[in-house]
C-alpha cells in the first residue's frame, strides 16, 4: 500500500464523525470528496483572501465542500469554471446573468450547475486567459502543501490541461478546502502528478505554505490509458489542440 493510500484511510476512519453523507456515495469517501461541518467556517477565511478578492475568472471542483464556496462566488458575481463528475463530460461555465435571483444555492450543487451552467471546452478557456484563483477539496493535503484526493487522480488532470493551454502556471493561487482531520503533519513526497498548494483553509486556521516545491506541468499522456482518454473529452480536445498522436 503508497504512503498517500495508508494516510488517507487513517484521515477517512476520522473524517466520518464530522462528514456529511452524499445523496448519492452516502459515506464512500472513494468516491467524492464530503463536506463536513465547520465548513463555511474555511470558507470564510477563503474569500477573505486578496487572491479571492481580486479573482476575475476562477476554477473550482465540483467537491461537495466548496458548495458554500460556488453559493458566495455566484452572488459575488465571479465568473468560473467547473469540471464535471469525473471529468465525463468536461467543463461548466459559471458567469453572472446565467442564475434568477434565489437560485444561487440550487445553483452551486452539482445537479444545480449541470441546470445553470453552461459547457465550456478547453479552446474557449484559452482564449478567456488565465485562471485568477483555484480552489480543491482533498482527501488529504500536508504542511507542505502536498494534496492528493480521493485517489483517482482528477485535479492533477484539470492542472495538466489548464497548464498545457496557458490557463494556469507556477504563480497561479491555488488553495484547498478540508477539514482539520485531512490537514496532516505527514512530510509527503510529491509525485510526477501531484499538485502543491499555497493555501489550505480549514474550520480551526488558514495555512500559507511557505517555500512550496515547483509544481509539474502539462499533461504526462505516457501515464493514461486509451480508456481514461476516451471517457475524458477535454483530453481528446486537447490531444487535437497539441496534436498529439
Amino acid at each position: 500500500m503508497s504512503e498517500s493510500s495508508i494516510i488517507r484511510t487513517k484521515v477517512w476512519s476520522e473524517l466520518i464523525n464530522v462528514a456529511l453523507p452524499d445523496s448519492r456515495f452516502h459515506y464512500n469517501f472513494s468516491e467524492y470528496i464530503p463536506d463536513f461541518k465547520g465548513s463555511a467556517i474555511a470558507t470564510d477565511r477563503l474569500v477573505a483572501l486578496d487572491a479571492y478578492k481580486n479573482s476575475k475568472f476562477a476554477f473550482i471542483t465540483p467537491d461537495n465542500c466548496l458548495v458554500d464556496l460556488r453559493y458566495r462566488m455566484i452572488g459575488a458575481g465571479i465568473p468560473f469554471v467547473m469540471s464535471t463528475y469525473g471529468i465525463y463530460r468536461g467543463f461548466l461555465l459559471m458567469e453572472p446573468g446565467m442564475v434568477p435571483p434565489g437560485a444561487e444555492l440550487c445553483a452551486a450543487w452539482l445537479d444545480g450547475m449541470e441546470h445553470y451552467g453552461a459547457p465550456i471546452s478547453l479552446t474557449e478557456i484559452k482564449k478567456r486567459g488565465n485562471f485568477d484563483f483555484m480552489v480543491t477539496g482533498a482527501s488529504a493535503v500536508s504542511h507542505e502543501g502536498v494534496r492528493f484526493g480521493k485517489g483517482h487522480g482528477f485535479f492533477d488532470l484539470e492542472w495538466g490541461m489548464f497548464t498545457d493551454i496557458g490557463a494556469a502556471d507556477e504563480h497561479t493561487a491555488v488553495a484547498a478546502l478540508v477539514h482539520d482531520c485531512q490537514f496532516v503533519n505527514d512530510e509527503l513526497q510529491p509525485t510526477q502528478t501531484d499538485i502543491l498548494v499555497d493555501v489550505v483553509a480549514t474550520p480551526a486556521q488558514l495555512h500559507s505554505v511557505n517555500s512550496r516545491a515547483k509544481r509539474p506541468s502539462g499533461i504526462k499522456w505516457d501515464l493514461l490509458t486509451p480508456e481514461q482518454i476516451e471517457c475524458t473529452p477535454p483530453l481528446i480536445e486537447l490531444k487535437n489542440m497539441l496534436g498529439v498522436t
